[in-house]
């Protein structure tokens, strides 16, 4: 745990959450910030700012936590997010899985999806590179 980190000192019970999972390597809690009524937190307990800095038995209950609360809050529709990197806008250096309850269209997350032209040949040489570090 990173002594600076607000999610690690949350984690630690230093500061309060309105926690709603815990287990050895997880820890859900309502965001204090909600897009959404039911906007919550899914936090591995290893720190790591990045998903890549997390080990993967660190990841094993994060989506079904996140399923979890999904089906508790009768969430039809709803979105799962996780971000890396400040581009991508990550605010917390921590990883963590936001789940956000839809329920019309002016509350929840709001994005655009700027899809780009595709080039099949530049896709062909970028799917056989990927492919072969897979």
């Amino acid at each position: 745990m990173a002594a600076a980190c607000i999610f690690c000192k949350i984690i630690k019970g230093d500061i309060p959450s309105f926690k709603l999972f815990e287990s050895e390597r997880v820890l859900a809690f309502l965001d204090i910030q909600p897009l959404s009524l039911g906007h919550a937190l899914v936090v591995p307990k290893h720190h790591g700012a990045k998903l890549t800095d997390i080990p993967d038995e660190s990841l094993t209950e994060i989506l079904p936590v996140a399923k979890k609360l999904a089906q508790v809050m009768n969430a039809e529709n709803y979105n799962v997010l996780q971000n890396n990197g400040r581009l991508a806008h990550q605010e917390v250096d921590h990883v963590h899985f936001h789940m956000i309850p839809k329920p019309n269209q002016h509350e929840g997350l709001s994005i655009g999806w700027p899809a780009q032209a595709t080039d099949m040949d530049k896709l062909k040489t970028l799917f056989n590179e990927l492919k072969a570090k897979m």
